[in-house]
């Protein structure tokens, strides 16, 4: 699905990404659900995408991240159907995809393979929670967003968890009360994007979307499942968080994903370590030099390079580390002193882990150029967005220097938003 933007006037200058407030999108969303079905929904649901301020592939390394959830939200408006697993049926649209019109299945049908496109992730929560043993029923359901898609903003997870959270409320299961219920949630869509959709998430983005809080960043502990929540309001600081969206599209089931992921758990594997979260920084170097080539146990190209596993492995123990740095100075009322945090964790996903690409390094350095207190890439990477910590006053300034970038370099036109840390997943009407 994609997300409308709202270019300046002529095409001339930065374009933005608007986000609908939440009766613009509740209404959105019940005017596409009467379309369709010539009905009106039992309620409509959403859930924002996020971004990552800090710790970038290590939500599966078991370590540390430290997302906000956006302003920009997926609704979907919805109706049961049926109240029995046996005889439920679900029924999906999008209003952003009209043309491709209604996709179909049993619930009981639906397993890891036979559902692909979108709809792999919206239908593949209701399974998720079928198979945990909560009643679920046939449900019709209608999607519209204005999260930017293929940005590395979750798309995906914003679709995954506003479908839960109307799973939740129509079939009264009672998940969304708290924050131990909305870890089951985000379990199922967790599980929903692995299983379903294909897609090696690590589940920082569902809990995110779930879990973090209205002015506040989420410290998600991706070994236990653990929470803090930290202030975070740019704002009383005279700053902004700028995201561009650079137009590259970044895809996670490509296989570029994955392959990281198997380098980490190989490593983790030679190093007899449960995750790379247990390597003390202080013994990093050492560590790695135990590491060896991994002829033997799997054909994956990355991890028969000594090399190539020592950068991985060291972008994810530095990471870790960059993630307290930060937390330790949102914490003390520093945030204007975060940004060389955030130019050292571009650094290190640019050349140890090897995610970035011409857009976001090209979004990095412009932005810096223009004043930025710091900058790196966000997501998962292979395209995606940047963010950049500007001077409030700064925002159009910095934005209008990194489309002049793209521009000289003959690039697509990148997007813009600026973001502030929302509420979670919710009912919205």
């Amino acid at each position: 699905m994609s997300a409308p933007t709202t270019p300046a006037d002529d095409a001339v200058g930065p374009a933005w990404v608007r986000a609908w407030d939440a009766s613009e999108g509740a209404e959105r969303a019940t005017a596409a659900f009467r379309a369709r079905f010539d009905a009106e929904p039992d309620g409509v649901w959403s859930a924002p995408g996020r971004v990552n301020l800090i710790g970038e592939h290590t939500d599966y390394n078991g370590g540390l991240c430290l997302p906000i959830n956006l302003l920009h939200r997926t609704y979907v408006a919805a109706r049961a159907t049926s109240e029995t697993l046996s005889d439920a049926v679900v029924n999906l649209a999008s209003a952003q995809e009209a043309a491709a019109g209604l996709w179909s299945a049993r619930l009981t049908e639906v397993s890891p393979g036979t559902v692909s496109g979108w709809p792999a992730y919206a239908a593949g929560v209701a399974w998720a929670l079928a198979r945990a043993g909560h009643a679920v029923g046939g449900v019709d359901a209608v999607v519209d967003s204005c999260v930017p898609y293929g940005s590395g903003l979750s798309s995906s997870a914003a679709l995954e968890c506003a479908v839960a959270v109307a799973l939740d409320g129509l079939f009264d299961l009672g998940l969304g009360a708290d924050d131990a219920g909305r870890t089951q949630l985000a379990d199922a869509c967790i599980r929903a994007e692995n299983e379903i959709a294909g897609a090696a998430t690590g589940g920082m983005d569902q809990s995110s979307s779930l879990r973090a809080q209205a002015g506040h960043a989420l410290l998600l502990d991706c070994l236990d499942g653990s929470v803090r929540h930290i202030p975070f309001d740019l704002a009383t600081d005279g700053l902004a968080l700028l995201v561009v969206d650079t137009r590259a599209e970044h895809q996670l089931a490509d296989g570029q994903y994955a392959a990281r992921r198997t380098t980490c758990d190989a490593a983790a594997a030679q190093l007899e370590l449960g995750t790379l979260r247990e390597i003390d920084p202080g013994t990093l170097e050492a560590t790695l030099a135990r590491l060896a080539p991994d002829d033997a146990g799997t054909q994956d190209i990355e991890t028969q390079d000594v090399e190539t596993m020592r950068r991985r492995v060291r972008h994810v123990v530095t990471e870790i580390a960059r993630v307290r740095e930060l937390v330790g100075l949102l914490d003390a009322g520093r945030a204007r002193e975060i940004g060389p945090i955030l130019d050292a964790s571009h650094a290190s996903l640019r050349d140890d882990y090897e995610v970035s690409c011409l857009e976001l390094d090209l979004a990095v350095e412009a932005a810096r150029a223009a004043g930025a207190l710091g900058a790196r890439m966000t997501g998962g990477g292979f395209g995606g967005s940047a963010i950049a910590l500007v001077e409030r006053a700064r925002v159009d300034a910095v934005a209008a220097a990194v489309a002049a970038a793209f521009a000289a370099q003959g690039l697509t036109p990148p997007a813009f938003l600026v973001a502030a840390a929302s509420a979670p997943a919710a009912r919205t009407a």
